[in-house]
């Protein structure tokens, strides 16, 4: 499976399963938001209490990947597949630098 990673900023909702906002910086430097449950986005057992920031990650699909004018090596990728996650935005689409990726 590839994800894309992502920073845990807060604890957003206690109720089942846990409900946290995560933040994926694109190649533009803009930050998407994301509210997902705990579970989706981190191995770690994440609670009201829990030091933030933390690392997360969210599963993506890679559409395509190539070299830009200044040389960045860098990716597009779709959180619509396989878990259908969305930005706080609505987007699902994203042009990210390729280090960001990590197969799990």
């Amino acid at each position: 499976m590839v994800e894309v990673r992502v920073t845990i900023v807060q604890f957003i909702d206690d109720y089942f399963p846990g409900f946290v906002e995560c933040v994926l910086v694109d190649s533009d430097d803009y930050s998407h938001r994301f509210i997902e449950k705990a579970p989706v986005v981190s191995i770690a057992n994440l609670s009201p209490d829990t030091v933030f920031p933390q690392a997360g990650h969210i599963a993506c699909l890679v559409e395509d990947d190539w070299i830009d004018e200044r040389g960045r090596l860098l990716v597009r990728v779709s959180t619509t597949n396989p878990w259908g996650i969305a930005s706080t935005a609505g987007e699902t689409t994203f042009t990210i630098l390729r280090d960001k990726i990590v197969r799990a």
